[in-house]
């Protein structure tokens, strides 16, 4: 089964940023959700199949929640994990 994993990080307005948390993984994407210190306030990490276009979740769903103000994402790709096959 090949995933890919999108990072993203998420600037909330203030105040936000448990609300933004719980609605996200209630509500948007099985994910991990970790609150950070920086320029951004909390950062997702998402599992996707290959199929799943990660523009269209990320800009359709993820933008769409309340009191998110930005996002920047980044898309891993497993390269040295000796126990997945490519």
């Amino acid at each position: 089964m090949n995933m890919k994993t999108l990072i993203v990080q998420m600037k909330c307005k203030l105040g936000e940023a448990y609300n933004v948390g719980a609605f996200v993984a209630d509500n948007v994407a099985e994910c991990q959700i970790y609150s950070i210190s920086g320029a951004y306030d909390l950062l997702a990490i998402v599992n996707f199949e290959n199929d799943v276009d990660p523009g269209v979740f990320v800009t359709k769903r993820l933008h769409h929640v309340p009191g998110i103000l930005e996002t920047n994402t980044i898309i891993a790709f497993n390269a040295f994990t000796p126990s997945v096959k490519i």
